[in-house]
């Protein structure tokens, strides 16, 4: 057998530095880690609000696709959203109402404010907006979201405000 096929190598001195810098690898990926989630824009205190922002923000939205039991507060008035467009004729046969937010992902999270204890609220601008079956929609106006949820009661309650 000659010295470019042996099979072993009595050298050994690499490995100490494999596990070196192994070590610092796991190390440096904690770190990486532990930095990511502290400086994570929906990183919220769950304990204080009974909800995490992420959660929070995602019901709020949920809450828009549901137009029949949003209230719309008109110059201080709450009417049914619902109610108010269907009885001013704006709605067309075969059309619905839909609620969108307007607000960028990244203004809903800048958003979400601390209201009071155990309280966390957003407001964000939204298009009311009457959609066909076609897919089709018109604009119908512009509102203002408030969404507060309440530590004590569990409940994420959702209005929109025009005029305020």
């Amino acid at each position: 057998m000659s010295e470019l096929t042996a099979t072993r190598n009595t050298d050994r001195s690499g490995r100490p530095v494999v596990w070196v810098l192994t070590l610092l690898s796991l190390l440096l990926l904690g770190f990486v880690t532990y930095a990511s989630i502290k400086h994570n824009p929906l990183y919220s205190d769950r304990d204080a609000y009974g909800i995490s922002k992420y959660r929070f923000i995602e019901t709020c939205k949920e809450s828009l696709h549901d137009a029949d039991n949003l209230t719309l507060s008109l110059q201080g008035q709450p009417v049914k959203l619902s109610e108010l467009i269907t009885s001013s004729g704006q709605l067309h046969q075969g059309e619905h109402v839909v609620v969108k937010s307007t607000g960028t992902s990244s203004q809903l999270v800048q958003g979400v404010q601390h209201v009071d204890t155990g309280k966390i609220g957003l407001i964000s601008p939204v298009t009311i907006a009457a959609a066909s079956n076609d897919g089709s929609e018109r604009v119908l106006g512009q509102a203002s979201m408030q969404c507060l949820h309440d530590k004590a009661t569990g409940k994420t309650d959702v209005s929109l405000s025009v005029g305020q």
